[in-house]
């Protein structure tokens, strides 16, 4: 259970600020009126000195109660963020130091909001996984009885009825697969880099019928490489279900972060589709047992590590732009 931050007494943000903007211009006064003053006993240098040696020394110390009141507890809890998106739970507990009441306020919140977040994921998860678990009992019932039936001299009409069941079965089987890894792509993932080139072989041996052409396989992406094969893996299979024979992976590099661009030369993604792809459950090939859970997966699992992806604009095919 995550700790209470301890709310020992600390000067309020306003007073910090305050109190910090007038000690500059208070020490900027004082040395100008104490010019006057030195300059006749010590010399007009080395008055000017002594005072600047002064008016910095208190700068100096302001800087570091700033750092030390504002700075640095705000600075430990962008790290702590950074940290809680990439799995890490230790980051949960409270910091060792919060300079202003604000500033821990701030911090409860925060920490306290990532573990409600964890803790709700969790809970999906498990539930995900305890319906899975107890469906898979009387799908495999039904799936053999209807195998039994199907071995029985039917009618037609009743042999067709049991192909349906036994049909509808597998779906469900698949569907249920597919919602138990969506609910574990949501959940927060150990963080990793890959490359293209790590990855190309086996995306060749799961897809034998594409043509994989690549620019920037050699650069490195901020994502673990179980989860950048399966989210090409997702996009690898669209394209073959959509006639394409090329797929194309192309990695850039801006100042800001890694671009990946995915598309092929198949049949595209018509427009009035093309707001509802990332849904889950939605599938233009529902008679071909389509789950619509593939691109749900994909997006859910780079949500993870901080990534996003998007369906892009060309001429031909279908295109996604993955931003790390």
């Amino acid at each position: 259970m995550r700790e209470r931050i301890s709310r020992k007494w600390r000067p309020p943000l306003l007073l910090v600020l305050g109190g910090a903007l007038s000690g500059v211009l208070v020490s900027g006064l004082a040395g100008l009126l104490a010019m006057p003053v030195l300059a006749p006993l010590m010399g007009q240098r080395p008055a000017a000195l002594l005072v600047l040696a002064a008016v910095v020394l208190v700068t100096a110390l302001l800087a570091f109660l700033l750092w030390r009141l504002i700075l640095g507890p705000v600075t430990a809890l962008a790290e702590r963020a950074h940290r809680l998106r990439d799995g890490d739970t230790d980051a949960l507990q409270p910091l060792p130091h919060y300079g202003t009441p604000e500033l821990r306020d701030l911090g409860e919140s925060v920490l306290g909001m990532a573990s409600a977040l964890k803790n709700r994921a969790t809970t999906i998860r498990s539930y995900t996984d305890h319906v899975t678990h107890e469906f898979k009992a009387p799908l495999s019932a039904i799936r053999g009885a209807a195998e039994l039936l199907d071995e029985a001299d039917l009618p037609t009409e009743d042999r067709r009825l049991v192909t349906a069941i036994r049909t509808s079965a597998l779906r469900m089987e698949v569907l249920l697969t597919a919602l138990r890894s969506i609910a574990a792509a949501r959940e927060p993932a150990a963080a990793g880099e890959t490359t293209l080139a790590d990855l190309l072989p086996r995306l060749r041996a799961d897809h034998v019928g594409l043509t994989f052409q690549t620019e920037g396989d050699a650069l490195a992406l901020p994502v673990p490489s179980q989860t950048l094969a399966a989210v090409l893996g997702h996009l690898a299979a669209n394209a073959a279900q959509h006639q394409a024979g090329t797929l194309h992976l192309i990695v850039t590099t801006t100042a800001a972060c890694p671009i990946l661009d995915i598309g092929d030369d198949g049949t595209g993604i018509a427009e009035g589709n093309r707001a509802r792809i990332f849904e889950p459950f939605f599938t233009t090939r529902r008679e071909a047992d389509g789950t619509g859970m593939g691109l749900a997966i994909a997006e859910s699992l780079l949500s993870a590590h901080g990534a996003s992806i998007e369906l892009t604009d060309r001429q031909t095919g279908a295109w996604f732009r993955i931003v790390f």
